[in-house]
């Protein structure tokens, strides 16, 4: 794992002011502002999901979240893990990051609308619960919920790319807004389907507000300090493989609600689902650092070891912190939607939290792996982890309920994680430094070198 990287991508140019921001600092800078963003739309998600359970039967809002996490499994299908691409690419990408990022957002679009058509056609076989979806209004707004959040993503990872957490952040506080205040609307007027409308209403302002941004002001400033850049080398072949990786993430995510619904009903799926939005703000800390360590490899392959390290050290110690007050506070927060979620949840997010912890390390490795090209190493990471997840969320669900679903991703995690952090020396090892030869001018012992006692006048070298 130590291999160094083939062909590496060529440092993209910095932005005016950029070079004044340390790399260390700007890797948590903006990593740090890209979990802000992930926390307040949990905390706003939370405020939906509490209205949500005012307004609607659990029942309902067991199969509510059924659809939209089939939704999203179906968007990250469908965009190919482009968004993953635009992090990786768009920072070398200078004057061709329009063009990358127009032919993204046109590929998912027509492949997540295809995916998104396929599944309602087949959803009475698969998932008889969601065959309300096949009505007239919540087909239209399933599939343009499932196009935009491919598009969602995409601008995501876009924005990322191009070093503007701070508007990943707006977006999303956007999008979680105005989901809310649609929500409210729509359970006044007592619409059936309010939970997935409010979400195509939300998707809809957040995307015409930030794609306005990103091309009319973001994306041309990126190609203007870039005129000189070249589109960079084998993105199809990386895409490729990458994307085969993300399926298997996405698989694991996504999946286990479906699971849970068919095993164990709506209504414990309902249980199920908001301790899951919950803990999963965990697992996006971690993803969210994992992007921005991506996006600094791209701008400075060489610091990528100290990056990566820095990101584990760093987050470990947040996300311990986080994990345990989430297991402290579990049966409180839950109890904001109801008593039964917290009879029901309470053990499950426990379970959930700590196993967000190791998470943090099969992160790192995938995205160490990404940036380096090692694909194969990280397509076999989430597969693993894939497996793991289903078959003992599979084999727990009839014997231990939503406890196993908590129980499974531990276990995985810990599988995966403990083997990681044991060899962690061998694919994050430092980097050596180049010997000195002793008759080199810049050696401590030639008369001529910099650091001589004989050579006052040379500037002395930083360590």
């Amino acid at each position: 794992m130590t291999t160094p990287v083939r062909n590496p991508p060529p440092p993209a140019p910095a932005r005016a002011g950029a070079g004044t921001v340390p790399s260390g600092g700007r890797l948590l800078h903006n990593g740090h502002v890209l979990t802000l963003s992930a926390l307040v739309t949990s905390g706003l998600g939370v405020l939906y999901w509490v209205l949500a359970t005012s307004v609607y039967s659990t029942a309902s809002v067991g199969r509510s979240y059924a659809a939209l996490s089939a939704a999203t499994l179906l968007a990250g299908i469908g965009q190919l893990n482009l968004a993953d691409v635009l992090v990786r690419f768009v920072p070398a990408a200078g004057r061709h990051t329009a063009r990358l990022a127009l032919r993204c957002y046109s590929a998912a679009i027509v492949f997540t609308t295809a995916v998104a058509v396929l599944f309602l056609v087949v959803v009475p076989l698969i998932s008889p619960e969601l065959d309300y979806l096949r009505q007239p209004v919540a087909a239209v707004a399933f599939v343009a919920a499932t196009a935009g959040y491919a598009i969602f993503v995409l601008q995501d990872g876009l924005l990322t790319g191009l070093r503007r957490p701070g508007w990943v952040l707006g977006e999303n506080a956007v999008f979680a807004t105005v989901k809310v205040l649609l929500l409210g609307g729509l359970g006044l007027l007592a619409v059936g389907s309010g939970i997935l409308l409010s979400w195509v209403g939300a998707l809809a302002v957040a995307l015409v507000l930030t794609n306005t941004y990103l091309f009319r002001r973001a994306v041309p400033a990126q190609e203007r300090a870039g005129r000189d850049a070249s589109m960079p080398p084998r993105l199809l072949r990386y895409a490729s493989a990458d994307y085969l990786g993300s399926l298997f993430r996405l698989v694991a995510y996504t999946v286990v609600p479906l699971l849970v619904l068919n095993r164990l009903g709506s209504t414990q799926n309902a249980y199920f689902s908001l301790a899951w939005v919950i803990a999963y703000t965990l697992f996006l800390a971690a993803y969210n650092m994992g992007s921005s360590l991506v996006v600094e490899a791209a701008h400075d392959p060489e610091h990528l070891v100290a990056d990566a390290r820095r990101v584990l050290r760093h987050s470990g110690a947040l996300l311990g912190a986080a994990a345990l007050l989430l297991i402290v506070a579990a049966p409180w927060l839950l109890r904001l939607f109801g008593a039964g979620y917290a009879e029901h949840g309470t053990m499950l997010l426990r379970l959930l939290a700590l196993a967000a912890v190791p998470n943090l390390l099969l992160d790192v490795a995938v995205d160490v792996a990404r940036a380096r090209r090692r694909l194969a190493w990280a397509v076999g990471l989430q597969a693993t982890l894939c497996v793991l997840v289903l078959g003992l969320c599979a084999w727990l669900l009839p014997v231990l309920g939503i406890a196993g679903v908590g129980v499974a991703w531990l276990v995985a995690e810990c599988l995966l994680g403990l083997p990681l952090l044991l060899t962690l020396p061998r694919w994050l090892a430092r980097p050596e430094p180049p010997p000195t030869s002793p008759t080199s001018p810049t050696s401590p012992t030639s008369p001529t070198s910099p650091t001589s006692p004989t050579s006052p006048t040379s500037p002395r070298r930083k360590p």
